[in-house]
């Protein structure tokens, strides 16, 4: 085959290849819908808490955290409630807040003393990521030594699993 031949062979063969390919035709990105969260109370962005607004705030008069089971890491729908107590501890620099650890009665009382005391901190930790003030807040254990809920149960033991937000000086 003379070399002219050998080049139209490859340029036919080149053409056929280039139109068989698939052509893929690009589409947008689907649009993916925002994911739904609980519903909870913002913390306001604007003007300054009073002490009154410890009794009057619906954000405020919130002041129990629920764990789960053998944990101490902050459920999401509470960020927004401690949101709200770290604003107010910047807006009244001479509140204090004690912040009371407590467990369910499984375990042994060292332990959920000691699970009450990570869940305090835990608390207490988010506060200060929001914004307040550690010198504001005391952390205290009892364990499992002050339940709510003396029935032996999930739904009671749940009810025992928390953090009080007491405010010693508003």
């Amino acid at each position: 085959m003379n070399s002219t031949t050998r080049i139209l062979l490859a340029a036919l063969m080149c053409t056929a290849a280039v139109a068989c390919s698939k052509k893929v035709k690009e589409a947008p990105p689907a649009e993916t819908p925002p994911a739904t969260q609980t519903p909870t109370t913002p913390a306001p962005t604007t003007g300054v808490y009073g002490p009154e607004d410890l009794d009057t705030d619906a954000c405020l008069r919130q002041r129990v955290i629920y764990f789960d089971f053998d944990q101490e890491s902050l459920r999401p729908e509470f960020q927004a409630i401690v949101g709200c107590h770290a604003k107010y501890l910047r807006d009244r620099p001479s509140s204090r807040m004690t912040l009371e650890g407590h467990a369910d009665e499984r375990g042994s009382r060292e332990y959920n003393l000691g699970l009450g005391e990570r869940r305090g901190n835990s608390v207490s930790s988010a506060i200060q990521a929001n914004g307040g003030s550690g010198s504001q807040q005391t952390v205290v254990s009892y364990g499992e030594e002050r339940p709510t809920c003396t029935a032996s149960g999930e739904d009671c033991w749940a009810q025992n699993r928390r953090v009080e937000i007491t405010y010693n000086a508003r």
